[in-house]
């Protein structure tokens, strides 16, 4: 199930895809709530809300969608063309992300292939949605895509062991980690952190959506891709990831307890490479679908 952030004129809500529709889940879920319950609630307008309550639901995303069928309220309730897509965790509380964590990455940066999972951070701020604009600061050199394959995590989680790391995911979306190329390689020379070179503002396009796990099922095996301008860059399989899923969730949560909402980036394969002002950067992913952001000079 595809579930997504929208904002209009009236505010943020969200959206769950249901028969090639966009039902708005938010006025839904108030009423389906008010009727079923007995209870008038406060309309829940962000996914990370979802998340941080607790109620991030693919069985109560179905409940509510087939109450709406059997009291012929669809029509009512769908998402006009008005509304924006955003990025699926609009602040994230944490994005974590692991480099060279694709065998073939790693050796086209003349790295080793690393022995435990390498983490760094983004700030929140950075994140941008589906169609939004990359600025590239002046000054900094090359700015590059890295198309990678992200999990949401959905509950609590402090020292989870493999064998239960996916009931900790909520799901699935597309991170483009853009990247001051230049400015990194200069900051790994000198033995400083990445954080800079992965964090300004508009670094960390996210979405389009948020796959559930029920559409997800593990091993999460899927085809990823990055084309610019039309032009593919970056193909792989998930399945080619140094260190999977469970292996990095048991690893991060070793160290830091992962929040509902927290955003784990696993890594890019091979073909990274620059872009420029006017350039069109598509990411895809398999069973998730294309997240496309224009880049323009700041």
């Amino acid at each position: 199930m595809n579930v997504a952030q929208f904002e209009d004129a009236q505010g943020y809500c969200i959206g769950v895809e249901h028969d090639g529709r966009w039902i708005n889940y938010t006025d839904a879920e108030a009423t389906y709530t008010s009727i079923t319950h007995n209870v008038v609630v406060e309309p829940t307008t962000t996914i990370l809300q979802l998340l941080e309550d607790e109620r991030f639901d693919p069985a109560e995303f179905k409940a509510v969608l087939q109450f709406l069928k059997q009291h012929k309220l669809e029509g009512r309730y769908v998402i006009g063309k008005e509304t924006v897509l955003k990025a699926p965790i609009l602040r994230p509380p944490k994005i974590i992300a692991l480099g060279l964590n694709y065998v073939l990455h790693a050796k086209e940066g003349n790295f080793k292939v690393p022995k435990e999972p390498i983490l760094f951070s983004k700030a929140g701020s950075s994140v941008v949605g589906p169609n939004e604009t990359v600025l590239l600061p002046r000054g900094l050199g090359r700015m590059d895509h890295e198309v990678e394959l992200a999990v949401v995590i959905g509950r609590r989680a402090a020292e989870v062991k493999k064998k239960d790391a996916y009931n900790y995911v909520a799901g699935y979306t597309i991170v483009n980690d853009v990247t001051a190329r230049d400015q990194q390689t200069n900051d790994l020379v000198n033995q400083h952190p990445w954080f800079r070179s992965k964090s300004y503002d508009t670094f960390t396009p996210l979405g389009p959506w948020l796959v559930t796990t029920d559409d997800m099922k593990p091993p999460v095996h899927v085809n990823i891709e990055c084309r610019v301008n039309g032009k593919i860059r970056q193909r792989a399989n998930t399945r080619d990831l140094v260190f999977d899923i469970p292996t990095i969730i048991e690893f991060i949560s070793k160290f830091i307890t992962l929040e509902p909402g927290d955003v784990i980036s696993t890594g890019t394969p091979e073909g990274i490479g620059p872009i420029k002002d006017g350039d069109t950067v598509s990411c895809r992913i398999e069973k998730i679908g294309e997240l496309r952001n224009t880049v323009r000079n700041k």
